[in-house]
């Protein structure tokens, strides 16, 4: 037992670089991997809380993982926290796969939970000039609990998914707020350990079932490549490492790169296309851009072989978007603004017109006579441009100025009652425009952050 304490002590140490008194949110599921994570944890002295997702996907077997975390963090004195999840109908919603959804659902909570402490926290202080406020803002990290099997079929689930020189090197010890501290340990070595403390966990009964791909490359792949050679899973660990450390030299190489070609985190230039555009082979520039986008091999090749007459062509994965303009393509999250928007104007009378920008706009307050409200831009919309007397079509517009369909997808207006009045960003309507007739000015103002 003390040598899975001290083995994992030296990679935390070597690895991940998580100091003293670190304050840690363990993903506990109560299977024997999470569970083995927030003993060893606690045992090394850490700070730590327990976050539990319950996803509602296997009825009573879901309540039962629920009652045993509660129950184990009760006798550890762990704070815990619970949060429930309709994840089949999030699946059904944004057209995705339930393990994908479970997945999303599941870390965006870790990091809203990891931000919220950061936020009560930094209200917190011993002392005026204490400085452990910073500390443990800079020192709290969300631990998951992948061990070196569950890398060795992450490596094997890359390869198959044909995977860039990122996916060879598998799971990291240390991404941004993720810390995975138990990719030192074997499987077998957490059960030992587990059996030697007389811990017991539970056991998620789908684990068994050949559903899922990485439960066919555990059941039946991983002890296929053994009965070649024992040491398989050590042997694809230790490329996954081998990888992990030349990857820094890779990245540098490719960052050079894309300076150098004009590629951005937004655009990239069709001129890059540097290898044979019938190839199958995906260029390693565009698939560095799409890197972590959710685009598979089959969408790179083509993009490589879309030609002038591919103009407007898009492609989806379930996070982002690509386009193929004129001379680059481009890349936008996908846009979630028609189903859920969190957008906002801010409204203010004022005396005179004074500051501008594509973001602010001017009106005759007393010809808005509904209320103001901001949306989508719709098929069909129309408004009548500022200077111009015709209406004309918003599509038709923002053709004119060449902005192309991802921006278009992405175009809010703000209307009153019937009547678009500002296309944001570009031109107000001008039926109620600023004239010197006007005695109330509303100024509108766009906040993009919001």
């Amino acid at each position: 037992m003390k040598n899975v304490i001290n083995k994992v002590r030296a990679y935390i140490e070597r690895e991940i670089g998580l100091e003293a008194g670190s304050y840690i949110l363990i993903a506990l599921s109560g299977g024997a991997d999470s569970t083995a994570l927030l003993l060893i944890m606690k045992e090394l002295g850490y700070m730590v809380e327990a976050l539990h997702c319950n996803f509602h996907l296997r009825g009573a077997e879901s309540d039962r993982d629920q009652a045993f975390v509660e129950e184990l963090c009760r006798q550890q004195n762990v704070p815990l926290r619970v949060r429930h999840f309709q994840t089949e109908e999030e699946s059904k919603q944004r057209g995705i796969s339930i393990e994908m959804a479970a997945r999303d659902l599941r870390y965006t909570w870790f990091q809203e939970e990891l931000k919220q402490f950061k936020i009560q926290n930094s209200k917190f202080k011993l002392f005026p000039n204490d400085q452990t406020t910073n500390f443990l803002n800079d020192q709290s990290f969300i631990a998951v609990a992948h061990h070196r099997d569950d890398q060795a079929e992450t490596l094997l689930l890359n390869l198959l998914r044909g995977t860039g020189l990122r996916g060879l090197a598998g799971m990291q010890p240390k991404h941004d707020s993720i810390i995975r501290p138990l990719l030192c340990l074997s499987r077998e070595e957490i059960l030992q350990y587990l059996e030697q403390k007389g811990q017991p966990y539970v056991t998620d009964s789908t684990n068994s079932e050949r559903i899922a791909q990485r439960n066919r490359i555990r059941l039946d792949v991983i002890p296929l490549l053994q009965s070649i050679n024992p040491a398989a899973v050590e042997h694809l660990v230790l490329a996954c490492d081998n990888m992990r450390q030349s990857l820094p030299y890779y990245i540098k190489g490719i960052e050079a790169a894309f300076q150098e070609l004009g590629i951005t985190e937004e655009r990239f230039p069709l001129s890059a296309l540097i290898s044979n555009p019938y190839s199958l082979i995906p260029n390693p520039l565009l698939h560095e851009w799409l890197a972590g986008k959710g685009f598979n091999a089959t969408q790179e090749a083509e993009m490589l072989r879309a030609d002038g007459n591919s103009v407007g062509k898009m492609w989806h994965s379930h996070t982002h978007t690509v386009l193929r303009d004129r001379d680059n393509l481009i890349l936008a999250p996908r846009s979630l603004s028609i189903v859920n928007y969190q957008l906002s104007i801010n409204e203010e009378i004022v005396p005179s017109i004074t500051e501008t920008g594509p973001d602010i706009a001017y009106f005759d307050a007393d010809l808005l006579t509904a209320p103001i409200e901001v949306r989508p831009v719709r098929e069909g919309d129309a408004f009548v441009p500022f200077g111009m007397k015709g209406r004309k079509l918003v599509s038709d517009y923002l053709t004119d100025r060449k902005v192309n369909r991802l921006e278009k997808a992405q175009q809010f207006v703000a209307t009153c009652g019937d009547d678009i009045i500002w296309l944001i960003g570009h031109r107000s309507d001008n039926r109620y425009r600023v004239t010197e007739g006007t005695t109330h000015i509303l100024k509108l103002s766009w906040d993009r952050s919001s």
